[in-house]
């Protein structure tokens, strides 16, 4: 299976009917009413993902395949590369950034369909992002440390958080407590195409699409082919796309915006 029959299948395809969804499915709006977000604006903000998961994922995976971590069957891709990587990885960052924020999208307007509720059911929880932002503190502090000092089999996983965790760091210190609030959606729009791509990958796998060292990665494979270091990824990817929509679409989100910079950006947000 070539790199770009994998992402026509498991990528594009699946992006196609979420896009007739959201033609079919209308959102009430109530005059005068706030709603939890802003739906007309996800499709922008879908695109600033799409850009910063290029220009943030881009390093990364030019470190991963330049170390042997992540390698291509020659055979299976254009031979078009930029840095390191294959054209079609950087069509993947695209396609899974849509995928995964028209998903959200979608879920976001089935659940909370309705005009935010007054009195309001949501309180701020400064406590929660303060023990929040200091547990992911640690937790990128572990897998730093096992990136750079333990054994090479650490190196994949180590990595994904040494990269990953910084990103979600501000997410959390601006609104935990907004992002728990919304857990539900959350929760879905994390999971399902975490697993999703974490299954498809298991057939670009077999198909011998795409190689993972095994000196590089702790072992535990799932199914016997799927390395916990690539659920991890997709799960880890998907988790930065629904924070990150969340906050930029909930009226919440806006609200403590608008309130720190009244305050001149001083303290936490």
């Amino acid at each position: 299976m070539t790199y770009f029959n994998f992402l026509l299948l498991f990528v594009l395809l699946p992006i196609l009917p979420l896009l007739l969804l959201h033609g079919l499915q209308k959102t009430p709006l109530v005059a005068g009413k706030a709603q939890h977000f802003n739906f007309p604006r996800a499709p922008f903000f879908i695109g600033v993902h799409v850009l910063l998961a290029l220009t943030y994922t881009t390093p990364w995976d030019n470190y991963l395949v330049a170390t042997g971590v992540w390698n291509y069957n020659p055979d299976l891709v254009t031979g078009i590369t930029v840095g390191y990587v294959p054209l079609e990885e950087y069509t993947f960052f695209v396609l899974e950034t849509i995928l995964s924020g028209l998903w959200w999208w979608l879920l976001a307007r089935r659940f909370y369909p309705a005009p935010l509720p007054a009195p309001k059911t949501f309180q701020p929880n400064r406590r929660l992002v303060l023990l929040a932002t200091a547990a992911l503190v640690l937790a990128w502090l572990f897998f730093t440390y096992q990136f750079f000092f333990a054994s090479e089999s650490w190196n994949y996983l180590g990595i994904i958080f040494f990269w990953a965790l910084p990103a979600i760091f501000p997410q959390l210190l601006f609104g935990v407590d907004i992002l728990w609030h919304y857990r539900k959606l959350l929760f879905w729009s994390i999971f399902i195409p975490g697993a999703y791509l974490s299954l498809a990958d298991i057939i670009a796998l077999r198909a011998g699409t795409w190689q993972i060292s095994p000196t590089q990665t702790l072992g535990i494979d799932f199914f016997g082919i799927l390395p916990l270091e690539e659920v991890a990824f997709f799960f880890i990817t998907n988790t930065l796309i629904a924070f990150g929509m969340t906050l930029m679409l909930s009226t919440l989100g806006w609200q403590r915006f608008e309130g720190w910079k009244a305050r001149g950006y001083k303290g936490l947000p």
